[in-house]
C-alpha cells in the first residue's frame, strides 16, 4: 500500500488511518533567479529521496505534497507556516510529522520545528550521470530509513 498525495490514496488512507501514523513533507526551495536550476535541482532531489521513502515504507507513512517556499521568504515566515503544516496533521492523528530538506537554513531552525528534521547534503543533481544519481539515492534512503525507523522506536 503506497500512500501519497492522489484521490485514490487519500481514500486509502482514510480508510487505513489507524494504521499511517506518520506524515513525510519534503520541504522544497524555489527560485526564479540565476540560481534557478540548482534550486531546482535541490527539489527534483528531495522528491526522488521522498518518493522512494513512502514506496519502501508501505502503509506506514503518508507522503504530502512538498511545503514549497521561494528562498527570499523570510525565515521565520517559512517555520511559521510550517508549524501550521505540523499542528493541523497531529491533530488529525499523526504521531509523527517527518520533514526532507536539503536547505541548511532549516538546519538553523531545527529547536524551533515541531516535527523532525531530516537534513540532507546539498548534491549537484541536474549534472549527474543517471546510474550515479541512483547510486546516491540508494545511499541517502539507506541512511534516512534507518533514521526514520530509529524515531518510531
Amino acid at each position: 500500500m503506497n500512500v501519497k498525495w492522489t484521490v485514490n490514496d487519500v481514500e486509502l488512507y482514510l480508510k487505513e488511518k489507524d494504521y499511517i501514523d506518520t506524515a513525510v513533507i519534503p520541504l522544497m526551495p524555489l527560485s526564479l533567479s540565476s540560481g534557478a536550476k540548482a534550486t531546482a535541482s535541490v527539489g527534483e532531489f528531495v522528491q526522488l529521496l521522498t518518493g522512494e521513502l513512502e514506496r519502501q515504507l508501505k502503509g506506514r507513512l503518508f507522503l504530502l505534497p512538498p511545503f514549497t517556499y521561494f528562498v527570499t521568504e523570510r525565515h521565520e515566515e517559512r517555520v511559521r507556516r510550517l508549524a501550521e503544516w505540523t499542528r493541523e496533521l497531529k491533530e488529525n492523528g499523526m504521531k509523527h510529522v517527518f520533514y526532507v530538506a536539503c536547505d541548511r537554513e532549516w538546519k538553523e531552525a531545527e529547536s524551533k520545528l515541531e516535527g523532525t528534521l531530516f537534513s540532507l547534503p546539498m548534491i549537484p543533481f541536474y549534472d549527474m550521470d543517471e546510474t550515479y544519481k541512483q547510486q546516491v539515492i540508494h545511499e541517502q534512503i539507506s541512511q534516512l530509513l534507518s533514521a526514520f525507523i530509529s524515531q518510531w522506536t
